[in-house]
């Protein structure tokens, strides 16, 4: 809904991301790691934090390395009027990744 934040957001995530794994076997994941759901994004209509964010990476490139299936990331989104807010969410990503996956 509009406005979710961190905890349901987050929540959801944990839930329905390994049932959807399990259920369709991918062998890749495009993951559209989009930074529109912050809650100082203009465009977009969640509220999360950039620690929600983070931590919405985290689950979703734990679970592709965990289930060893190869993941793309593409950034999208980011109408912030902070542009340091959309460049610290999309940088976090990444550094994630690396520590993941190099």
């Amino acid at each position: 809904e509009d406005g979710t934040e961190d905890e349901l957001y987050l929540n959801t995530l944990k839930d329905i991301l390994p049932k959807l794994i399990n259920l369709q076997k991918p062998d890749l994941i495009l993951y559209q790691c989009g930074v529109d759901v912050l809650k100082q994004d203009k465009l977009g209509r969640l509220a999360l934090t950039k620690q929600g964010c983070r931590e919405r990476d985290r689950l979703v490139l734990t679970a592709a390395v965990k289930q060893q299936i190869p993941l793309v990331a593409a950034m999208g989104g980011g109408y912030a009027p902070e542009i340091r807010d959309i460049i610290e969410a999309h940088a976090n990503t990444f550094r994630l990744a690396q520590s993941l996956f190099f």
